[in-house]
């Protein structure tokens, strides 16, 4: 396991508001044992404990878009890595969109900008985006680390200035956008998250194991719907060409054992594309782009009826 770019920049100044353990009620959440090789932990569970077969698990067919919408309940249209590709997507009805990061190739001002001015154009009372790891100037820490090592792997984006980027967050006019943050919804509380297991020299990036758990324990507990750019182990995240899970083990322990949310909805791994449940938590990749980058997956759509107390 290789770290670059300053040791992902001393492991992220050294994670000052470490907590190793979250419990809820009795549920206790620590860095599992397998948590740095996803694909030896996928095969442990799997095998001694059918983690993820059925009954336990399994495949969930996307909704048809021209379903009618029961009465009480909320649409949700979820989407994720667009990366500024949005021109030929044909958005569905729905009351709510969710955005689950990689809006762009870079996170360049320009990007964020057109991103922007499409979601004006969507009609949905309520638009929700987080960023993902190519969202690279909403991740200050690493643009400041960027550009002192004057490194061109990204060079369109480490030629610019910090002026030029230190509030790109506020060109997100048409949305609400979550970085370790809630928003509540029509009476749904919504956490979203950016970071994800590392992966290359991209932003939002943490090694696996405490100092991803660290960004997780701040996911309250009553979360009804989670958003984080990359996907939990062992659900949707397998990557074909490499023959590799590469789902977060603690992402996953902080779902099913603290936080059980309604719908976790997530992208990264364009091949991942599609649902899944596990009886109490629906889960959602909703990449829009193929692993060619070709934008041709469908909005995936859900109903959640609507809280008695909003």
């Amino acid at each position: 396991m290789a770290f670059t770019l300053s040791e992902i920049m001393a492991i992220r100044r050294q994670q000052p508001q470490s907590q190793s353990r979250v419990h809820r009620g009795n549920k206790t959440v620590e860095v599992d044992e397998y948590s740095t090789n996803p694909t030896q932990a996928f095969t442990f569970y799997n095998i001694n404990q059918g983690r993820f077969q059925p009954p336990h698990v399994h495949m969930v067919n996307p909704m048809s878009h021209d379903t009618p919408k029961p009465p009480g309940y909320t649409r949700f249209v979820c989407i994720s890595d667009t990366h500024s590709r949005t021109d030929t997507i044909q958005m569905p009805y729905g009351d709510i969109l969710i955005h689950a990061g990689d809006f762009t190739e870079l996170g360049l001002p320009s990007e964020v900008k057109k991103f922007n001015d499409w979601l004006g154009t969507l009609p949905y009372e309520i638009k929700i985006v987080i960023a993902g790891n190519h969202e690279l100037t909403f991740d200050q820490e690493f643009m400041a680390d960027l550009i002192k090592q004057d490194f061109y792997y990204f060079p369109s984006a480490s030629k610019l200035k910090s002026e030029n980027f230190e509030n790109v967050q506020a060109l997100l006019t048409n949305c609400i956008y979550l970085q370790d943050s809630e928003a509540n919804a029509g009476g749904f509380r919504i956490y979203g998250s950016p970071w994800q297991p590392w992966f290359y020299n991209w932003g939002f990036n943490l090694p696996r194991g405490q100092a991803l758990l660290d960004k997780w324990n701040q996911i309250p507990d009553s979360t009804d719907i989670l958003i984080t750019h990359g996907p939990p182990l062992g659900f949707l995240d397998w990557v074909p060409r490499t023959m590799q899970r590469v789902g977060c083990m603690e992402l996953l322990n902080t779902v099913q054992r603290r936080v059980q949310p309604k719908v976790h909805v997530f992208g990264h791994i364009h091949e991942g594309y599609g649902m899944m449940t596990d009886g109490t938590t629906t889960f959602i990749n909703a990449s829009t782009c193929t692993a060619n980058f070709l934008p041709v997956n469908a909005p995936i759509v859900i109903d959640l009826p609507n809280p008695r107390n909003p």
